[in-house]
């Protein structure tokens, strides 16, 4: 219900926009390799750059495989909305470990716990427990969400930031079940809520209005080595890599309708 929730509301609050590396359409090509490099780049000159369709960077639509985990970057409290409705654009209903907190919010705690998605109790005894649920859940066939950043930039203004340093739990939790890494790159959701509460506020009401573009960037999956120091880095490289294609993809779709509301320039109108 989450993930459907989130995907018919996000459109009231901007623009969705699902690109990815080609390998990502073939979850058989997983493996240790450095995440293949985004080669294609969208064509905003061309198409619609208010169109909240999906498109990736190979002929055909990115999937999400059972049984895998999603690593995505971790900039602001729209994150989970944003990436859950891509995953839901692409058929992936993930279980999403989230903090413990969230449990205890009227709703939506009880949403959570009835579709299953694991807490995260962190700096306490029970924080392993979670990746153990995440473990099963994974051998149940489901996708599994994980933020490595472990928690959100300090940073205030509406600015992007590539992913911060990765805590070691996506690294243990793929050693121990060999599940493949899929990196997500998010870029856009700083724009609907950051900064104090007063600002995220004004931000989610002017939204509507603003609607800004939105960018999920989908990385090859991979599967990490066994050492956790090596693992760690290697996924903290590959969701970096995903950041900045959705980034890039981002930056230019902005341009595109920019020029689109800019309207011709002096040159063009002069007889």
């Amino acid at each position: 219900m989450l993930s459907r929730t989130a995907a018919l509301l996000l459109p009231v609050f901007g623009h969705l926009r699902i690109t990815a590396d080609p390998a990502s359409a073939d979850p058989a090509s997983a493996d240790t390799a450095d995440p293949a490099p985004d080669t294609a780049d969208p064509a905003p000159d061309t198409a619609d750059p208010a169109a909240d369709t999906a498109s990736d960077t190979a002929d055909t639509v990115p999937t999400v495989a059972p049984g895998s985990i999603v690593a995505a970057n971790h900039t602001s409290l729209a994150d989970p909305v944003v990436v859950l409705a891509a995953l839901h654009r692409l058929g992936a209903r993930p279980v999403v470990l989230a903090t413990a907190g969230l449990w205890r919010i009227p709703l939506l705690g009880t949403l959570l716990r009835h579709e299953g998605h694991i807490a995260v109790h962190r700096g306490t005894a029970r924080a392993a427990e979670s990746l153990d649920a995440a473990a099963e859940a994974l051998a149940a066939g489901r996708v599994v969400l994980i933020y490595g950043e472990g928690g959100l930039p300090r940073r205030r203004d509406s600015g992007e930031l590539p992913p911060g340093p990765f805590r070691s739990g996506l690294a243990r939790l793929a050693q121990a079940t060999g599940a493949p890494v899929v990196p997500l790159g998010q870029a856009g959701s700083r724009r609907l809520t950051s900064g104090g509460r007063a600002k995220q506020l004004a931000g989610l009401a002017t939204a509507p209005v603003r609607r800004p573009g939105l960018h999920v960037h989908l990385g090859a999956p991979l599967h990490l080595p066994a050492d956790t120091a090596e693992a760690t880095a290697r996924a903290h490289h590959a969701v970096t890599a995903a950041w900045t294609a959705a980034s890039r993809h981002a930056a230019s779709r902005d341009a595109a309708i920019h020029r689109t509301t800019a309207g011709p320039g002096p040159e063009a109108t002069r007889p």
